[in-house]
C-alpha cells in the first residue's frame, strides 16, 4: 500500500510583530505555521508562535529562530526616530537576522519598505523603476535596508508602503476632526493605503511566492487615487462635524508631492478592499459618530 507523504505546513516568520507585522502574521495562521519576533512576545498576536529577542542581538536571535523556514517577512519600525534608531531598524537588525539564518533554503524574504525612498516633489508619478534619492535620513536607512535584503543571497521582494491608516492609525482623521490640521490649497499630493489592505498585499504576495509563482522585486503599495491633501481634508470636514481649524493647526505634509503607481500590484493580482481614501475614512469617520 502507498504511503501518502504528509504535507507540512509552510513555515512563515514575522521579524517584527507590531501593528502591520501582527496582523499579517494573524491574517497567515490559517495557511501557515508562524512565528512572530518581537523583544516582548507576549505582545505577539494569539496563535502566533512567540519567539523574543532583540534584532540587535545576533545570538538571542539564533537562540530562538526555527529551522525549515520557507518565508521570512521583515517589518520593523523604529525604536528612535533619529538616523541611529533607523540604522539599528532596518540595516543592523536585517543584517543580523540573516546571519542567524545562515544556509536557510527561504523561498522568499519580504522587506516592508515605505514610499519615503523617493524624493519626488513635482507632482509626477513615480512606480518600481523610478529613481529613488532620499534627501533625508530616514529615506536613506530604508533604501539601504532594502538594499541589504535584495543582495542577501536569498529571493527577496521589497514592498514599499504609502502612508499606512485605517482603525489602529487615525492620527490625520484625528488632526482634521479637532482642527489641528489645515492644508493650504492646492496642497502637496498625498498617497496612502488602508491597514487592511496592507496586510493583504504582504499576505498576497506570501501566497504567490508559496505557490512558486513569480515575484518581482519590488512593489509600491499604494491605493488607486494619489490626492492632494487638502482634496482630502475638505472632504472629511463635509462628511463629518470638524472643529474650526486651529490658528497653529499643520499646514501641510512632510513628504514632497508625487503620486504612487500601482500598477506592477494590480497586475500580480491583487484587488483592494478600499481603493480610494473615500470608502476608507468613510468606515473611519461612521465609527466616530
Amino acid at each position: 500500500m502507498a504511503i501518502t507523504e504528509h504535507k507540512q505546513m509552510p513555515r512563515v516568520l514575522v521579524a517584527g510583530c507590531g501593528k502591520l507585522g501582527g496582523a499579517i502574521a494573524k491574517s497567515l495562521l490559517r495557511q501557515a505555521e508562524v512565528f512572530g519576533l518581537r523583544r516582548n512576545p507576549a505582545r505577539i498576536p494569539q496563535g502566533v508562535h512567540p519567539l523574543g529577542a532583540d534584532l540587535l542581538d545576533r545570538q538571542q536571535i539564533e537562540s530562538v529562530l526555527p529551522d525549515d523556514l520557507d518565508i521570512v517577512i521583515y517589518c520593523l519600525t523604529p525604536s528612535s526616530y533619529d538616523e541611529q534608531g533607523y540604522r539599528n531598524a532596518y540595516v543592523r537588525g536585517l543584517e543580523n537576522l540573516l546571519a542567524a539564518l545562515g544556509s536557510q533554503p527561504l523561498k522568499r524574504l519580504i522587506f516592508v519598505s515605505s514610499s519615503s525612498v523617493y524624493s519626488q516633489d513635482d507632482d509626477s508619478w513615480v512606480d518600481e523603476s523610478s529613481p529613488t534619492k532620499p534627501a533625508r535620513f530616514s529615506g536613506q536607512m530604508v533604501l539601504e535596508g532594502e538594499q541589504t535584503a535584495l543582495t542577501s543571497g536569498h529571493p527577496a521582494t521589497v514592498v514599499r508602503f504609502s502612508g499606512i491608516y485605517g482603525p489602529t492609525r487615525q492620527q490625520f482623521l484625528d488632526a482634521v476632526m479637532n482642527g489641528r490640521m489645515d492644508p493650504a490649497s492646492p496642497a502637496p499630493f498625498s498617497n496612502r493605503i488602508h491597514e487592511a489592505d496592507a496586510t493583504a498585499v504582504a499576505c498576497h504576495l506570501v501566497n504567490l511566492a508559496l505557490e512558486g509563482k513569480a515575484l518581482e522585486p519590488c512593489y509600491l503599495a499604494s491605493d488607486c487615487e494619489p490626492v492632494r491633501l487638502d482634496e482630502v481634508v475638505t472632504w472629511v470636514r463635509e462628511q463629518a462635524p470638524c472643529a474650526a481649524p486651529q490658528p497653529d493647526a499643520r499646514k501641510g505634509g512632510r513628504a514632497g508631492s508625487k503620486r504612487c503607481s500601482n500598477k506592477r500590484l494590480l497586475e500580480s493580482g491583487f484587488r483592494f478592499r478600499y481603493p480610494d481614501f473615500r470608502a476608507g475614512y468613510r468606515e473611519l469617520i461612521a465609527w466616530h459618530q
